[in-house]
């Protein structure tokens, strides 16, 4: 009998309202660079369990990774569901869904990789960052295929394979008259679209260009976000205030804005579960309820929120498809309870090239990556970041020279209405263990920054 099977029969048979199971196989290949050189490869294989029990509107939770106990567990879980308080607004787990296949999100070349396969996919990271005047290059290959079930006591029975590859490069230079780096960074769902030299390319570009930087003064600047430092903003910045709970609880800096502007008209935030190569891209959610596609800010309008079954439940609304078991270092997981989360956050793009957004400004900065990206007063929307790599001073629409870091507190609610320029160069964008997001550069105004 499948784990899935046991799990569902004997919480019928000991009468429990409602049984929901997971099971998670996956392999994860990592592969990691220190000192310009592989200095480890290891694959691992997992497989574990996760239960949530629904009783008299009482809730229980189990993750386990041995099958021969799912029966105890869940013996044992009922015997503490007394003192656990009722969900009262709960309505109930999904019912049946047919899921569908969705392209690019599979990979028979990634599932069966080997360990010397995906050495040599970094190493060719390696190659194509080495220069001269690069004296280090770290960073880290990770390649995952999962295969993840669920089923609950309502007839739903969803099965999906997945696959997933992140690279990273971090290059530094000792070259010039201080220690400055450059990253690369691709992500995706099949072998032949993941940029292997780009990666390399990207962070030694970034890195040689940062050679003798230039002390940058405190001031108000135009700064131009690149895409990977736009993901980091979308990440731990601008997501969380469109999580319905979040915003039900008016913990979002928007949640006495919805259906108003909140951003220029040609910015649009687009929650997308069905494009292509999307790390978070799936047809269905991790309950088993039916993903969408849905604008979050629409031509500058607050138009929507992400949410699970048990939060929109809670304020008496229907789920939106964003119920997520997250995994590291991608995928899934068998987490019993979900938390909510957009699949793949995604900027519509602009019609300017980077170039010409440069040649448009006449007092700024271009950040290329951006560090201890956090919510200082997330009500208000005050946030913090640090620059520290890929600094270009702008004068005049020329680039000057590489700047040094900086620090950046500002307030996303006047950034999103500050945006002047959207650029036309999307790029698959997942920061370590953090959220999925699709990003061009973007051109903000009056950013105050502080010289360190």
């Amino acid at each position: 009998m499948s784990a899935l099977e046991e799990a569902l029969n004997h919480s019928k048979n000991v009468g429990v309202d409602e049984c929901e199971i997971v099971v998670l196989k996956k392999k994860i290949t990592t592969v990691r660079i220190t000192d310009s050189e592989i200095a480890e490869t290891k694959q691992s294989f997992e497989e574990s369990y996760g239960i949530r029990l629904i009783h008299n509107k009482r809730i229980a939770s189990i993750q386990i990774t041995n099958q021969q106990k799912i029966k105890d567990v869940i013996n044992d879980s009922l015997k503490t569901l007394h003192s656990v308080k009722p969900r009262e607004f709960w309505r109930g787990l999904p019912s049946k869904i047919k899921s569908q296949k969705l392209d690019g999100t599979y990979d028979e070349n990634l599932a069966n990789i080997s360990g010397s396969q995906a050495m040599d996919i970094a190493e060719s990271m390696i190659n194509a960052t080495n220069s001269y005047k690069i004296n280090t290059i770290t960073g880290s290959l990770n390649i995952v295929s999962d295969d993840f079930e669920l089923e609950n006591s309502n007839g739903l029975k969803l099965r999906e394979k997945s696959t997933y590859i992140s690279g990273i490069i971090n290059a530094e230079s000792e070259s010039g008259t201080l220690p400055v780096s450059g990253i690369g960074h691709d992500s995706c769902r099949t072998l032949s679209n993941f940029s292997t030299e780009q990666i390399g390319d990207d962070a030694k570009n970034m890195c040689l260009e940062s050679i003798n930087p230039q002390k940058i003064d405190s001031d108000t600047y135009s700064i131009i976000f690149e895409p990977y430092s736009v993901g980091e903003l979308l990440s731990f910045v601008i997501a969380s205030n469109f999580n319905f709970k979040t915003f039900a609880e008016k913990k979002s800096c928007f949640s006495n804005d919805f259906e108003k502007e909140i951003a220029v008209k040609q910015f649009s935030l687009i929650d997308d579960p069905h494009i292509s190569e999307g790390i978070g891209t799936k047809s269905v959610d991790d309950e088993g309820v039916k993903t969408q596609k849905q604008s979050l800010i629409a031509n500058g309008i607050f138009k929507n929120t992400f949410s699970n079954l048990y939060d929109s439940y809670k304020e008496g609304k229907q789920s939106s498809g964003n119920a997520l078991r997250l995994g590291s270092p991608m995928g899934r997981s068998s987490e019993p309870i979900p938390i909510s989360a957009p699949h793949n956050l995604k900027i519509n793009p602009g019609k300017s090239t980077q170039e010409n957004m440069i040649k448009d400004t006449k007092h700024g900065l271009l950040i290329g990556r951006l560090w201890y990206t956090y919510a200082v007063n997330p009500i208000k929307g005050d946030f913090s970041c640090t620059a520290r790599s890929g600094i270009k001073i702008i004068e005049n629409g020329e680039i000057k020279g590489p700047g040094k870091s900086v620090r950046i507190i500002h307030n996303l609610v006047n950034m999103l209405k500050n945006i002047s320029e959207i650029g036309n160069n999307q790029k698959n964008i997942i920061q370590w263990a953090s959220l999925p997001s699709i990003a061009p550069s973007i051109k903000a105004e009056k950013i105050s920054v502080k010289s360190i």
